[in-house]
């Protein structure tokens, strides 16, 4: 009788226990589930108002649904913290301790967050942009805390540390309203320059792509071994650049063919002396 009383009295005082636990356990899994819900919720709903805002810039609302989402998780851990008893003060101070020792071994993350900051107040680009990247061409997509995400001009995705973007040069090329082709042209010797320089102005002329100011550059630019260099520098809208640029190239071989302006081959005269 006296084990059996043990154990009834074991029982009786083990079963509020896990009862109590056991509640709280649950309640925190709903808590968690609720919690993640509701951040994924709130990201989405942050990432429609500020989309249909008119002054709100794109290049920001990734920024603040991914802040708004970690923020709600934030407050959910706290909670779910809280049904086990964790005092807040206790809680802090974990955190900072915790904080400290991740940031030591987070160094590459941390560096990310900071350039991704730093990447959303200097501004150097935003969504929609064309850019030049140390070396690597493409539009941008988004940027975020960690990663800046492009397409290439033949739409290939690209992820890029934040890190990364800020350490390198940044070429946009979609800043500036208008911009200069850079083209060189070269022709034969024998070719007369004056005609060839006139075909050139006719075709500049022509195309109502190109912008009467500033006034675009036509001149002789080198004379080389087997050629000589026109340098051609029109400006156009940014939109118009590469469909521009194809079109002069086209044109001008079309225009030097008819009137027998040569565009010669790379060549060399190799003179030979014998010896007495």
């Amino acid at each position: 009788m006296d084990l059996f009383d043990d154990l009834s009295a074991s029982s009786d005082a083990l079963v509020p226990l896990v009862v109590d636990h056991g509640l709280n356990l649950l309640g925190a899994i709903i808590i968690l589930i609720a919690g993640f819900i509701i951040a994924g919720w709130v990201a989405k709903k942050v990432t429609r108002s500020a989309g249909k805002a008119e002054k709100f810039d794109d290049t920001l609302v990734p920024v603040f649904a991914q802040t708004a989402r970690i923020l709600v998780l934030i407050f959910t851990i706290v909670i779910v913290l809280g049904q086990f008893g964790v005092q807040t003060a206790s809680l802090v101070a974990v955190l900072g301790a915790a904080g400290l020792a991740i940031g030591f071994a987070l160094q590459g993350t941390l560096s990310n967050i900071a350039s991704g900051i730093v990447l959303l107040i200097l501004r150097p680009f935003k969504v929609g942009d064309a850019v030049n990247i140390g070396g690597t061409f493409g539009v941008i997509d988004q940027i975020g805390l960690f990663t800046t995400e492009m397409h290439s001009f033949d739409n290939v995705g690209i992820t890029m540390p934040n890190s990364k973007v800020w350490g390198d040069e940044i070429h946009n090329l979609s800043r500036f309203d208008t911009r200069r082709i850079d083209m060189e042209f070269g022709i034969g010797y024998e070719s007369n320059m004056d005609i060839a320089m006139e075909l050139i102005k006719k075709i500049l002329d022509e195309d109502e792509r190109v912008l009467e100011e500033p006034a675009p550059l036509i001149a002789i630019s080198e004379h080389g071994d087997s050629h000589i260099g026109i340098r051609v520098r029109p400006w156009a809208n940014t939109g118009d650049v590469w469909p521009l640029r194809y079109h002069i190239h086209k044109r001008v071989k079309e225009e030097f063919d008819e009137h027998g302006i040569s565009i010669p081959f790379p060549q060399r005269d190799v003179h030979l002396f014998k010896e007495n």
